[in-house]
């Protein structure tokens, strides 16, 4: 069975209407049909309830919409096994480093996808400026666009 690694920006996109939520849609329909296994380190689920509470702070949604997008972010997130192998916090600290980040967050994902030898899908306009050219499996949602 193939994986996948997906990251909060990314989960979010499915359950708040933003642009690309139908490819994030689309792309996750593709990797269920596919039996592709959609993975994550732990922080998966803290930083993406957390990202959609920021939606409501930020005025970009409302607090009923952001209660079910909530809800349905628990239901895609069924779908996501959480891993935290035991390298993953030194790695994912060296990529932060390597890759100027002063946060360490997004690094976890780029780590596990390292890890795994898979790609990581992200939403992350920043994350993905960082690892171009450095971590080719790094791909980003506008890659998965219809044309």
């Amino acid at each position: 069975m193939s994986q996948v690694v997906v990251d909060a920006s990314l989960a979010v996109k499915l359950v708040l209407i933003e642009e690309d939520t139908e490819t994030a849609r689309r792309l996750w329909l593709d990797w269920t049909s596919s039996q592709t296994q959609r993975v994550a380190p732990a922080l998966f689920v803290f930083e993406s309830i957390s990202a959609i509470r920021w939606n409501i702070i930020r005025k970009l949604t409302s607090v009923a919409a952001a209660d079910v997008a909530f809800q349905e972010f628990l239901e895609y997130a069924q779908d996501v096994q959480l891993l935290m192998p035991p390298t993953l916090h030194q790695r994912a600290w060296e990529i932060a480093k390597q890759l100027g980040q002063g946060q360490v967050y997004d690094s976890y994902y780029v780590a596990l996808a390292e890890i795994l030898d898979c790609e990581l899908w992200t939403a992350d306009d920043k994350l993905y400026r960082a690892a171009l050219g450095v971590y080719p499996k790094v791909k980003h949602i506008r890659h998965a666009r219809r044309k």
